[in-house]
């Protein structure tokens, strides 16, 4: 329709149809997060030994228009083999890199670190921190919950389920997570992982 009929009729008429697109991407969006979601719930335990830093560097290229055009400075620190499903190990970095770069702070370049440290003999602690706008720290643990978004739909890409699936995941694998932020100057998320 939007190619057939964009520009013929009046400039109503393609406003309407810029909403039936834009309201046909999200439904789109948010129906592929939401069957990635249930994947999660319900799949049996296939975890393994896995290399962090092989899933950190599928999701970086997953993720390299998004950093380019952003033009943002990734410092990674060495990472460790833990207990995982690999897509899903890509899909937590992924989101959490994602975020960093989409709430970046519009006055200053985006820096971000993704680090690893021995927790415990059988656990690793993981931190990806940014320098982006921050959190409240009112909103902890709202932003972790199913479509809860702190910022209007239109002022960001995203369902609010990137979070919630970030969490489900690192349940998933036998850790927890959670974040340490300052409004204006940046994030850090921390989670746990079990040693491969």
């Amino acid at each position: 329709m939007q190619r057939r009929y964009q520009g013929r009729l009046d400039g109503d008429a393609d406003e309407f149809i810029g909403f039936i697109v834009g309201g046909s991407k999200q439904m789109a969006r948010l129906i592929s997060d939401l069957l990635q979601y249930s994947r999660v719930s319900r799949q049996s335990d296939h975890l393994v030994a896995t290399s962090a830093a092989a899933a950190l560097a599928e999701a970086m290229r997953n993720l390299s228009a998004m950093i380019n055009e952003a033009q943002a400075e990734i410092a990674i620190g060495p990472m460790p083999t833990v207990i995982a499903e690999h897509s899903l190990l890509v899909s937590l970095f992924q989101n959490l890199l994602g975020n960093a770069l989409k709430y970046r702070a519009p006055n200053r370049p985006p820096k971000l670190s993704v680090t690893a440290q021995r927790q415990a003999p059988d656990a690793w602690r993981f931190t990806v921190a940014d320098n982006g706008i921050g959190i409240d720290r009112q909103y902890f643990d709202k932003i972790f919950e199913i479509f809860q978004r702190l910022t209007p739909a239109g002022e960001a890409e995203g369902t609010g389920i990137g979070l919630t699936l970030c969490r489900r995941i690192v349940h998933r694998f036998g850790g927890t997570i959670w974040l340490d932020s300052v409004p204006g100057q940046g994030s850090t998320f921390h989670f746990t992982l079990r040693a491969g």
